[in-house]
């Protein structure tokens, strides 16, 4: 097999994976499905998330071929893994000047193939343009592929298309499936790219998974979904199968490492089985045990409120549960790992009844726990749900909006979506919506940044979201809403108007009396600022954090060097004392912080504005 060509030219682009030092702190001691929840967390901290048609341009750095037939100090031509002919000349090549629609043959130009397809998650973003599985195709390939799973095509038939580099489309002869439509087979050389790829997106989009098309009842046989709606396992038995032989028998090649840290330069995450491959086996080769697990107990209402409940419970003791599936008069409406959830979007004034059951790893399910009814409250303080707070539009690509949590207990963001409306001279259209994720608690606030911005008092690092998707260009005339699944939660503009609002370019800051997010906007709910006007982005308002008083708690000094001391009555009942930064995100907790001190670590702060919370009080400070 002709590898690797021009030795003498490749030695800039090899070696070693570059992983960032601590990258992976936390997942040493981990192995099965709690590895693969913490290696979601690190993967998914903090992205660059890029328009779909950037990619085209990140292509000649991520997925030039360098590898086989070319000489790496002078090449331009990208390596495709639907037509690379590994041991000998391609058949046909492509640089990025060739990207087309389509084709109706090969070799005529390449397009953007999502190895996930795109009908998986309805094209949404950020999944739509992740680097670490769209990659460049033939057209006529990705097109005929469709979106057919991968996998082992029939061999006792004639193939419907065999393709120049000898990948093949045919009806799925994969061991252990039910599924017996079309498949697309790539040649050996490939199939651990594709294996690692596709379960780089079991790990990376954990927590959506259930939300994404998959298997739902209809005949398995036409099935084209591998999902199973699993977060944990993410597919099909047959898939995973399928996937581990064909990583474990195509060890990661310099190729991927190359790629994976040319990704990581762009989009600011890893494929970690690209990084350490032991993690495939280490997560999915698990075996399960066939008894299902205990029941939880104790389940009770920890907080009653008019739009949400919290509840929380005693686990159930066997050591394999992985979760805990809640039910909501009856029905599945929601998943944790935790022993204590809010549930929100409730009706004020409502009877509902709650049970939990725990599933192991086999995916057995426990007897129900106890099961307890509540009826929310007519009304209460909090905000109904969340709300944008800062709308910034200004010079070119500064763009961001803030939204802040004030509902009175933490906010799973995994069904939140930022919405924008085009107008395309005949009708008015919604793009696929950019998705939020992970969780925000009360009294936070975060911003989602375009990358391209250049504020004065913001820059990536500081977002809690980064993203060039069509939410993050508007120019002031168009209408963008917050939705949670598909209902609009807020809004800045009005819909179907051309001009919306009359906006331009211009700084909103919504006004600190206003608590309810609403549907239909209003001008008279922001203060409009300047073009370009930055100031306390991702920062509570005054009125969010609460300054207290000698009755109270108050902080000192501040700013504060190493050591942040708290005074006031009754520290030792504080349960958490928690520190967010500006975006929002969790840095430290402390449980039962002041049993036998009255002050807080915060030495291994960066210098910046932090908030500090202490049970459901929180109070601001600047790290000096």
């Amino acid at each position: 097999m002709k590898r690797i060509l021009f030795l003498s030219f490749l030695i800039p682009f090899m070696g070693f994976s570059q992983i960032p030092a601590g990258y992976y702190n936390g997942t040493s001691a981990l192995t099965g499905y709690a590895l693969k929840s913490k290696l979601h967390d690190i993967i998914s901290e903090k992205n660059i998330n890029w328009h779909y048609g950037d990619l085209t341009a990140f292509y000649n750095q991520t997925d030039l071929d360098r590898y086989y037939d070319h000489d790496a100090s002078n090449n331009t031509i990208l390596l495709d893994i639907y037509s690379e002919i590994p041991a000998g000349p391609d058949a046909y090549e492509y640089t990025t000047a060739n990207l087309i629609g389509s084709a109706g043959a090969e070799g005529l130009g390449w397009n953007r193939e999502h190895m996930m397809p795109q009908s998986s998650f309805n094209s949404n973003y950020p999944m739509y343009s992740d680097l670490l599985y769209v990659v460049p195709t033939d057209a006529r390939i990705n097109q005929l592929r469709s979106n057919y799973p991968y996998g082992m095509v029939k061999t006792t038939t004639t193939p419907f298309y065999t393709f120049t580099n000898g990948s093949r489309i045919n009806s799925n002869g994969t061991a252990g499936s039910g599924y017996t439509g079309r498949v697309y087979e790539p040649i050996d050389e490939f199939k651990g790219d594709v294996a690692r790829s596709l379960l780089y997106f079991a790990v990376r989009y954990e927590g959506k998974l259930n939300s994404f098309n998959f298997y739902n009842g209809t005949s398995p046989a036409n099935d084209t979904s591998p999902l199973d709606g699993t977060e944990e396992k993410a597919f099909e038995n047959w898939y995973v199968a399928m996937l581990l032989q064909w990583h474990n028998q195509d060890p990661v090649s310099q190729r991927e490492i190359d790629r994976n840290n040319a990704v990581y330069a762009i989009q600011k995450n890893r494929n970690p089985f690209i990084d350490h491959p032991e993690w495939v086996n280490a997560i999915w080769s698990q075996t399960p045990d066939v008894m299902a697990p205990q029941a939880p107990s104790n389940l009770s209402v920890q907080q009653n409120s008019a739009y949400f409940v919290t509840l929380n419970w005693s686990p159930s003791p066997d050591a394999d549960v992985i979760g805990y599936k809640i039910y909501q008069n009856g029905v599945l409406i929601e998943n944790t790992k935790n022993t204590t959830i809010s549930i929100d979007h409730l009706t004020p004034a409502t009877p509902y009844n709650f049970t939990v059951r725990a599933y192991d790893n086999g995916y057995l399910e426990s007897s129900e726990s106890n099961l307890v009814s509540t009826t929310t409250l007519a009304s209460d303080s909090y905000a109904k749900d969340l709300l944008i707070t800062k709308y910034l539009e200004g010079t070119s690509n500064n763009k961001a909006i803030e939204i802040t949590n004030k509902t009175g207990h933490p906010v799973n963001l995994n069904k939140y979506r930022l919405s924008i409306q085009f107008y395309s001279g005949t009708n008015y259209y919604f793009p696929a919506p950019y998705e939020l994720e992970g969780t925000v608690q009360n009294n936070a606030t975060f911003v989602v940044l375009n990358p391209n911005a250049n504020f004065s008092c913001i820059n990536n690092d500081q977002a809690r979201f980064v993203t060039a998707a069509p939410q993050l260009t508007f120019s002031g005339s168009q209408y963008v809403e917050l939705r949670y699944a598909s209902a609009t939660v807020d809004a800045v503009g009005t819909k179907n108007a051309s001009n919306t609002a009359s906006l331009g370019d211009v700084s909103l800051y919504r006004l600190n009396s206003v608590n309810q997010p609403s549907t239909t906007f209003s001008l008279s709910e922001w203060e409009s600022y300047p073009t370009d006007y930055c100031e306390n982005l991702g920062v509570l308002a005054t009125s969010d954090v609460n300054n207290y008083s000698e009755n109270s708690w108050s902080v000192y000094p501040n700013p504060v060097g190493s050591t942040l001391n708290i005074k006031g009555k009754q520290l030792e009942k504080v349960q958490n004392a928690s520190v967010y930064d500006v975006s929002g995100k969790l840095i430290q907790q402390e449980s039962l912080p002041f049993k036998n001190k009255n002050s807080v670590n915060v030495q291994n702060l960066k210098q910046g504005i932090y908030i500090l919370k202490l049970d459901d009080q929180s109070v601001k400070f600047i790290k000096k």
